[in-house]
């Protein structure tokens, strides 16, 4: 079975800085958790003889389907007028979860830094031979995935914000229960002293930043997508590009409590 020779990649493309990636094998034994350049990354995934890579990033502008009457009479919830009819279906989807994220503009050089390093990977994936997931017949497939939704999709609530202590050590516990093997985050408090408190100096040792524990997410979610596709969800139309989550079934509104 290809599942059992396969890499499972998560690609986290950041705002001015490399892109953050992390592979899983299909025991989810952790391969790889690096920073690199599009051509390193590129040179990764190609390098793989079978993967499933999902991307934390649109793969396409938006084709303007909210803009179409039509197509918004046909929602299972109408679209009020406003800018979220200049995004995708999906990511009208997901708000109305509570689960929100940034619109992908129709027009690619009005999309922020990091979405136009998602659609240039994207492209070159194809190129390579990735093809759009689900796609069993291909040892290479790609998807699209919100590790912000997947965390909290998980959890059954919205998550804390990722770059607190609270919320990194939050997301590596989801983590390890979903059967990744990370350090222990809760033994930083081991070191917590009276000293290091006064002096500003926390101990983070073992603790993953908030990039890497994305780059996991989405790395776990191909993998899922893979080994148990009835346990995921795709939400959008397919026609430009749809949103993959780790669960069967998102709840109808995600709160803080």
């Amino acid at each position: 079975m290809w599942f059992t020779q396969a890499t499972f990649i998560g690609v986290v493309p950041l705002a001015g800085r490399p892109l953050a990636y992390a592979a899983l094998d299909a025991e989810r034994r952790l391969l790889a958790l690096a920073q690199g350049d599009l051509a390193e990354v590129v040179a990764f995934c190609g390098g793989q003889r079978q993967a499933v890579v999902a991307m934390a990033s649109p793969t396409a502008p938006s084709r303007g389907l909210l803009q179409q009457p039509a197509y918004r009479d046909a929602l299972e919830a109408p679209l009020r007028p406003g800018r979220w009819q200049q995004g995708r279906v999906a990511e009208f989807q997901l708000r109305r979860h509570n689960l929100r994220m940034l619109p992908t503009p129709a027009d690619p050089a009005r999309a922020p830094a990091w979405m136009r390093m998602g659609f240039r990977l994207y492209n070159r994936l194809r190129q390579m031979g990735y093809r759009p997931y689900p796609a069993e017949d291909s040892p290479h497939q790609v998807l699209e995935t919100y590790p912000y939704a997947a965390f909290a999709a998980l959890l059954g609530r919205l998550p804390f914000r990722k770059n607190t202590l609270e919320g990194r050590i939050q997301r590596q516990l989801l983590l390890q229960e979903q059967g990744l093997d990370l350090p222990d985050p809760l033994r930083i408090f081991e070191e917590f002293t009276r000293h290091r408190f006064l002096s500003g100096a926390l101990p983070t040792e073992g603790l993953l930043a908030p990039q890497e524990l994305d780059a996991l997410v989405a790395a776990w979610t191909a993998w899922k997508a893979a080994a148990a596709p009835e346990e995921v969800i795709a939400l959008g139309d397919p026609a430009e590009g749809q949103i993959v989550l780790p669960v069967a079934a998102l709840h109808a509104r995600y709160t803080s409590r």
